[in-house]
């Protein structure tokens, strides 16, 4: 496996034939979830929403047409006034009505048209001219025609009457419905989505070759992969493949990847999704979003649906880490559970989750049946590292000069993520130096700035420089003349983010487990730069702020977790979690916590300020250095104390860098 981070799925794309044309662009799918390798003939491309606007506006158009020309038929007849005053003269009006000086009325009997047209009329309309001197009204009444002001009803078309009557209907249903669109459309996709759109395989898919640094997880997933190819080898034996698999771990380490590896790998649909778009609201869409997505899924099975950030709604329902109910959220679980217990292990749909927080997840969700698996993903080692890197590395232009096997020993417990940044960076940086090729103080610079932070342009008093060097040169010489203590990488009095100095030193090779001598070395490391300047001006500065926290959290961490007080004794007394009283710790245990934190942290401080005292000399020439140099990297700062560069150790594990900072 060769990488570490979702961000690196462009170099999961596969290269295209040159006869294949590209696929066109294609408008986002509005589900909130987004699928991969659908088969063929799946999922129709929708019609843009301009083709729709327009058929409803010629529907409009056609149907406004004829309703007017049915109008036109059936409405009265345009006759000159000569030829109505003919028809009063004859007798044959029966009735009339007016509005100013437009007339309208209907005959006793149809009258044939005026002009030369065939047919007859019976209504019919007219002007008055405005010269006329005829008593209109008195030949009416003496014709036994009916006069009136206004019409009784509106002569218009049966179609165009109805279209009015129910005009303000339309006209309501059509607002309510845009507004239910948009309602649903701002929350996500709604009920009324339509089927996500195909993603072509070639454009997205990536394998099991684009993932490196968790190895041991590969045995895991291939079992996966090996059944959704070939199903019928498993069922002939009576198994059946895990309904679930729960991919657990710190940020980064490429869980995300790893579930859309394997969907690669072994070629089927993939759906993902985020466990945070399925609750909206309004209660109820969810659980529907939930059915509708394992529907979809099944359709195309066999297939695989990959829930990130599973714990938003797999939370424990009950106990001391919930926090109060939430309908849509355990709605959306039960769900979940549902659809999971629905599978009979023959649909070939499996699901895959990953969570930073598998310890607050609900047990109905870890059970077997649900989630069978649980695969811990953890930061990559040494060697995970460099294979890392030349994933991450491929598409950048490499000097001659660059080990990526140094730059993996100089980043300890940095995860896939980590990695795929430090690299960017680096190739940013080469950039702006106007170089062809990243070279290896490209890599160096971009790993200071990462772990470090950026260097600050600003003025500090000479008395002030003087301090911050000495600070920093006492815990760059107590890690250097302590036994087992961390190689000391570099010391700067640059300021770099809120401190204006640092000391960062890295084990030689990955730690997994700490014994009590060496965490009291780190101690004594991180007291070093107050009792530097203790020693030497006989003063304590706010310099020491994070290097307190550091020691605290570590002290408090040997007396209350790890048992390594004899006063305290073998027990846990300060849970990771909450309030220890909550866990039934006495206050008089957790003074007594106290007492052993003060009794460590005093007894590495005189430490630190005797082996200072005794090595003043070599203290001095790194202060010296470092105001000549302002950074000092790994072999000037033993080359100006005189003291050989220790050789590399065995190690037992992951620890992350450690760095002492001047604020």
């Amino acid at each position: 496996m060769r990488s570490q981070d979702a961000e690196t799925t462009s170099d999961s794309v596969r290269k295209r034939p040159a006869s294949e044309t590209p696929p066109p662009d294609k408008p986002p799918p509005p589900r909130p979830w987004r699928t991969e390798g659908l088969p063929q003939g799946q999922a129709p491309k929708p019609k843009p929403p301009w083709q729709r606007v327009g058929v409803w506006l010629l529907a409009y158009l056609v149907l406004f047409g004829a309703l007017q020309v049915q109008d036109r038929l059936s409405g009265p007849q345009v006759v000159a006034y000569t030829e109505f005053q003919r028809q009063v003269t004859a007798k044959n009006v029966t009735e009339v009505f007016a509005r100013g000086d437009s007339i309208e009325g209907q005959l006793k009997k149809p009258a044939p048209l005026p002009s030369d047209k065939p047919g007859t009329y019976r209504q019919f309309t007219t002007e008055r001219p405005t010269f006329a001197k005829d008593d209109l009204l008195a030949e009416l009444a003496a014709s036994g025609a009916t006069v009136r002001a206004t019409p009784v009803v509106q002569q218009r078309g049966f179609l165009m009457n109805l279209l009015v009557s129910l005009a303000p209907i339309l006209l309501l249903v059509a607002f309510w419905t845009w507004m239910f669109r948009r309602q649903q459309s701002a929350l996500g996709g709604g009920l009324l989505g339509k089927r996500q759109n195909r993603v072509d395989p070639d454009t997205v898919r990536v394998t099991f070759e684009d993932v490196a640094g968790i190895d041991e997880v590969e045995a895991e997933i291939n079992e996966i992969v090996d059944f959704l190819k070939s199903p019928d080898k498993y069922r002939r034996l009576g198994a059946r493949a895990p309904k679930g698999v729960l991919l657990a771990g710190a940020p980064g380490t490429g869980k995300t990847l790893l579930a859309r590896a394997t969907a690669g790998e072994a070629q089927v649909p993939f759906f993902s999704a985020s466990a945070s778009e399925f609750i909206e609201m309004i209660v109820g869409v969810g659980a529907s979003r939930v059915r509708e997505l394992f529907a979809e899924a099944r359709k195309v099975a066999p297939a695989i649906i990959f829930i990130d950030e599973i714990d938003t709604i797999g939370r424990s329902r009950g106990g001391a880490r919930s926090v109060g109910g939430h309908d849509e959220r355990e709605q959306t679980l039960n769900q979940i559970l549902t659809e999971m217990d629905g599978f009979s292990g023959s649909e070939g749909v499996v699901v895959l989750a990953a969570t930073n927080r598998p310890d607050v997840l609900d047990p109905a969700l870890l059970r077997p049946g649900r989630f069978d698996r649980q695969i811990m993903v953890h930061p990559p080692d040494h060697k995970g590292r460099v294979e890392i890197l030349k994933v991450h590395a491929r598409k950048v232009p490499l000097a001659s000069d660059v080990d990526l096997e140094a730059l993996a020993s100089a980043t300890p417990g940095m995860t896939g993520a980590d990695l795929a940044n430090l690299v960017n960076e680096a190739a940013l940086l080469a950039a702006r130096r106007q170089h062809d090729a990243v070279h290896q103080s490209e890599l160096f610079d971009s790993l200071e700035k990462v772990q470090l932070g950026t260097a600050r342009n600003v003025v500090i008093p000479e008395a002030e420089r003087r301090r911050t060097a000495y600070h920093e040169a006492g815990h760059a010489l107590l890690g250097m003349i302590q036994p087992g203590a961390d190689p000391v990488r570099k010391v700067s009095i640059v300021p770099r983010g809120r401190a204006l100095g640092v000391t960062l030193s890295t084990p030689e090779s990955d730690r997994y487990g700490y014994d009590a001598n060496y965490l009291r070395g780190r101690i004594i490391g991180a007291l070093g730069g107050m009792a530097a300047e203790q020693e030497v001006f006989n003063v304590v500065t706010t310099g020491s702020e994070s290097d307190l926290e550091t020691v605290s959290r570590i002290a408090r961490s040997m007396v209350g977790r790890w048992g390594m007080s004899e006063r305290v004794g073998r027990r846990s007394v300060l849970p990771s979690d909450g309030e220890p009283r909550m866990a039934g710790v006495s206050d008089g245990l957790l003074d007594m916590v106290d007492e052993e934190v003060r009794k460590i942290t005093d007894d590495c401080y005189a430490e630190a300020r005797r082996l200072l005292r005794e090595n003043r000399a070599k203290l001095d020439a790194i202060v010296a250095a470092l105001l000549a140099r302002e950074s000092l990297d790994e072999a000037e700062i033993y080359a100006s104390v005189g003291i050989a560069r220790p050789a590399a150790r065995p190690s037992a594990g992951l620890v992350p860098a450690a760095a002492s900072t001047a604020s």
